[in-house]
């Protein structure tokens, strides 16, 4: 049965932290998507969902949720190392699916599942949506109409000291598929491949400065973690067009401040709102104005819009036009990723072999919450 201008149906798979934003934005903003059931390894969560959200089904585990043909996207919010067995095995069973970053924790996994879903003529859309937010796009487009000449470099930082202060569940992020670069590295690449172009190669230095971390948030607080992956990584990215890039991800300095996005130009540089977030603010250097200029936000969507993505991929599910957030997308962030990782293990450039098509801009006049068909 075709979708039609139905709702597209939403099967969640992971119910954990993050997933509160998104069942706040699907049952509250966005129209063209709604949620159908939840699924949780640890059911209480998922009863939870169920109650405060008035959802329809709670789902004994994955595999009930995947044989419910009212579910048209399987949305997966598992831990990072999860994604790809979740992914893989909803496409067997035949469904599309939205997956949190990264799409998978290394490139050979993500083969794989770009594989299947060509195979299965299915659907791989992705996180991070934040690009998609006014920030990020307002900056797409100043590029696109010269405010700063010719990209001709970038930098990112993502500098911290860890999550083990703060976050209740701490310990994946040291384990495989976690680590600064794989946590929220995928923010900054997807953000400066959509500014400044596809990455044709990288290079990095990468280590990890801390044997073990010590949780003090609850509820694990006093308990030791081993660190299995690098939590400094110091890359440069070369991209098609030219322009040369530095990105500095770490879990292992004291700082006081936290994103630092930039692109430089010809004309001008471009200072990027932090690209965990959806909204500004933006700033504007260009030489003959002497002064760093604020600037408005041209875009909808500057609150966190989390799931914004999905419903954008919902959308083309229904009417054919190309998804923003698209498994293109984040496979060839997947790849820099990895490229760079290798890079600082084998003390080697990486050429970088994915490429992604160019993605139209967010359309302007649509009500909030409903997407451009």
């Amino acid at each position: 049965m075709g979708i039609g201008k139905r709702p597209v149906r939403i099967g969640f798979v992971g119910v954990g932290a993050i997933s509160g934003i998104y069942l706040k934005n699907i049952t509250e903003t966005f129209r063209d998507i709604e949620i159908v059931g939840v699924c949780d390894l640890i059911r209480e969560r998922a009863e939870n969902a169920v109650k405060k959200y008035n959802i329809p089904k709670l789902y004994n585990d994955m595999y009930e949720l995947f044989a419910d043909p009212e579910v048209d996207i399987v949305l997966n919010i598992t831990r990072p190392y999860e994604h790809y067995g979740v992914t893989m095995a909803a496409l067997r069973a035949g469904k599309h699916v939205y997956s949190e970053k990264p799409l998978a924790a290394t490139l050979a996994e993500g083969r794989e599942i770009m594989a299947l879903a060509k195979e299965k003529g299915l659907m791989v859309g992705g996180a991070p949506d934040t690009f998609l937010g006014a920030g990020i796009q307002t900056c797409k487009k100043l590029i696109q109409d010269g405010f700063i000449g010719r990209p001709v470099g970038c930098a990112g930082f993502m500098i911290c000291h860890g999550h083990e202060t703060w976050h209740p569940d701490p310990e994946f992020y040291y384990k495989h598929g976690g680590g600064p670069l794989f946590d929220m590295g995928p923010y900054y690449l997807t953000a400066l491949v959509n500014l400044v172009g596809c990455v044709e190669s990288v290079s990095a230095m990468t280590k990890k400065s801390f044997d073990q971390r010590l949780i003090t948030s609850q509820p694990h607080r006093g308990e030791i973690v081993d660190v299995d992956v690098d939590t400094y990584i110091a890359g440069t990215l070369r991209f098609e067009n030219g322009a040369v890039g530095t990105l500095f991800t770490t879990f292992d300095v004291y700082y006081p401040g936290q994103a630092r996005l930039e692109v430089y130009g010809t004309e001008g540089t471009l200072f990027v709102p932090d690209p965990n977030t959806f909204g500004g603010p933006i700033r504007l250097f260009r030489p003959e104005q002497g002064e760093v200029m604020d600037l408005p936000l041209a875009f909808d969507y500057k609150e966190n819009s989390r799931a914004l993505g999905l419903a954008d991929m919902a959308v083309s599910l229904r009417t054919g036009r190309p998804a923003r957030a698209y498994s293109d997308m984040t496979f060839h962030v997947l790849e820099i990723m990895e490229g760079l990782l290798t890079s600082g293990r084998e003390r080697r450039e990486i050429t970088i072999g994915s490429r992604f098509a160019p993605k139209a801009l967010m359309a302007h006049g649509c009500m909030h919450g409903v997407l451009d068909e």
